[in-house]
């Protein structure tokens, strides 16, 4: 298991900075309410109920306050107290009294932290002394948003403020720069200028059209992760789109899942919702014949699109969206085969994350919070074993892992991989789900050697995940520069002049028969704007024709990735191309 010390160290000193940030809040803006303050990723935030107005212009006043404030705390004091206690604290702010009646309520201890002139309920996880231990120049404030209370619309909208920050003055620079060059990249940004997605008002918020180059990529996704299940034995189904809530109610969906659809109700009075999940169809497919020890694992999967009912706030382009197409898997399989399926699970992942140059992992084991049962299917022995398989699983695989407590599906802990892009930035893509639960609230069996009847066990696994996501995580992994395999337009066919024209367009032809998306720019404009237009369009390659290539029948061929200019014959060309595009290079 990994050693987090340092991931440690550097969370509390991004949890002492949200009380930092708290402290010079109120103090600069008397009667404001602080709520809420975690550390997150490269940062930490704060939520406040804002006593008058602040924007972001306001930023850099905050950060000399949280500056001037720092230089006077040197550690914390811990009291532990009882709920009257607590609500004492904070005579003017309902947001801590109604946290602390919640831990009450729920048997947490109730914890206090003081610092100078600043009081807070708190759990721990700060720094000793925080005037020593934060370096004032590695944090900054960076941008106000808003955010309901408790993340529920139903609520106030609060003022949330983030921060970056970091150990050392250098770290923080260095992630800026890869945040402004994230900046160049944003999918949503090149996802327009390139023709890949739009969105409409009209159609609806998180409902992503794919245009026709977008369609292409993604229809090139989907394949390929077909065609690499198709060859380990992969039977590929298709499912309604739509079942009875009472399947969604069977499967503990309803009730313990809170992105489901609304429910709909037909003529004949029956209830229905729109799928978030394809597991209950596919525990139904499973269920539609008896199946024997021999015919087990059996893999059933399916690129299909599921519906989830995203609030508002949390939507971002492709990366958060209410209608995502996941390539879907149901292992089927015997308790003696779950590590070796588990293994070429993660084969497969390798495989084909390599080809997209994700070659740096970061491993999660999800596992139940055993404080709340109330919140999972199951007892603790299934629970138990199944934990205890998926860690034994990656200790074999020899990568590094944390286990996240409170992270799992309600019905079975997953291992969550994380995989870095190519600037360095982490992101969440295979999941790996291990469920003892469902097999027993279906009732899902298969006949042993013994010929008895047993429950299977059942691996939820999407090595995508989201296809939409995966797609905006690529857009900005390469920057729009997509491999050839990839690319919407593979060719930009350029005549030089008139008399090309009919050339041209016939070479175009010869690579769209072949299987070579080419495109034939037969504008009026001068060779070096077509030139231009190529590379802003980021198309692999470019065919320049002109008086030499059309009197000897050949094509002169210019890369996006190399310099110079080589001579081909059409069928040359049409040869080469063909294999870099089977060899998805």
């Amino acid at each position: 298991m990994a050693d987090k010390k340092d991931d440690k160290h550097l969370d509390h000193i991004r949890h002492t900075l949200a009380h930092v940030l708290s402290a010079a809040v109120l103090e600069l803006y008397p009667g404001s309410e602080n709520s809420i303050g975690p550390a997150i990723e490269n940062g930490f935030y704060e939520d406040f109920e804002i006593k008058g107005k602040i924007s972001d212009d306001d930023l850099p006043k905050i950060e000399k306050k949280m500056r001037e404030i720092l230089k006077t705390w040197k550690g914390f004091e811990r009291k532990e107290v009882t709920l009257e206690e607590a609500t004492a604290a904070f005579p003017n702010n309902k947001y801590k009294v109604e946290l602390a009646e919640e831990f009450a309520e729920k048997g947490d201890q109730l914890t206090l932290y003081n610092a100078p002139n600043f009081i807070d309920l708190c759990r721990g996880g700060h720094v000793e002394n925080p005037s020593k231990d934060i370096n004032p120049k590695a944090f900054t404030l960076t941008h106000i948003a808003g955010a309901y209370w408790r993340g529920d619309e139903n609520n106030k909208m609060l003022t949330r403020i983030y921060g970056l920050a970091f150990e050392t003055k250098e770290e923080l620079k260095a992630f800026q720069k890869q945040q402004e060059e994230a900046k160049k990249r944003d999918h949503k940004k090149l996802g327009k200028e390139l023709g890949i997605f739009a969105f409409s008002d009209l159609v609806g918020k998180g409902l992503p059209m794919f245009l026709p180059k977008g369609n292409v990529i993604k229809t090139e996704l989907e394949k390929f992760i077909r065609d690499e299940k198709e060859k380990l034995g992969y039977k590929f189904v298709s499912i309604p789109h739509i079942a009875k809530a009472a399947l969604y109610e069977r499967s503990g969906h309803l009730g313990k899942y809170d992105a489901m659809m609304p429910i709909m109700t037909d003529d004949d009075g029956d209830q229905y919702v729109m799928k978030a999940m394809n597991c209950p169809h596919h525990f139904e497919i499973y269920n539609t014949e008896p199946h024997s020890y021999r015919d087990l694992p059996l893999r059933v999967a399916e690129n299909t699109v599921v519906y989830r009912n995203e609030k508002s706030g949390e939507i971002s382009g492709l990366l958060r969206v209410k209608n995502l197409t996941q390539d879907d898997t149901h292992h089927f399989v015997r308790p003696d085969q779950i590590e070796s399926e588990i293994e070429m699970i993660l084969d497969l992942m390798n495989r084909v994350y390599g080809l997209f140059g994700f070659n740096e992992y970061r491993v999660d084991i999800s596992i139940r919070d055993s404080k709340y049962p109330e919140n999972y299917f199951g007892d603790d022995t299934l629970w138990n074993k199944a934990e205890s398989i998926l860690i034994e699983s990656v200790k074999k695989w020899g990568v590094d892992y944390h286990v996240e407590e409170g992270e799992a599906a309600f019905y079975g802990p997953k291992i969550d991989i994380h995989i870095k892009d190519s600037l360095g930035r982490s992101w969440q893509l295979a999941t790996i789900q291990l469920d003892f639960n469902q097999p027993e609230n279906f009732n899902m069996t298969y006949t042993g050697e013994d010929g008895k009847e047993h429950k299977v066990a059942v691996l939820h696994v999407a090595i995508f995940g989201s296809v939409e996501r995966f797609l905006g995580i690529l857009i900005e992994h390469y920057g729009g520069v997509f491999p050839l395999w990839l690319s919407p337009v593979q060719v930009k066919v350029l005549p030089i002049a008139d008399a090309h024209k009919e050339y041209a367009e016939k070479v175009s032809e010869e690579l769209a028969h072949a299987g070579i998306r080419a495109e034939f720019d037969d504008n009026n404009e001068s060779l070096g704007k077509k030139i231009r237009n190529w590379k802003l369009e980021k198309v692999p390659y470019a065919l320049i024709i002109g008086d030499n290539e059309v009197k000897d029948d050949v094509v002169t061929l210019e890369s996006r990735d190399a310099e110079g200019k080589e001579t081909l014959s059409p069928e040359e060309l049409i040869t080469r191309l063909t294999q870099q595009i089977n060899d998805r290079t």
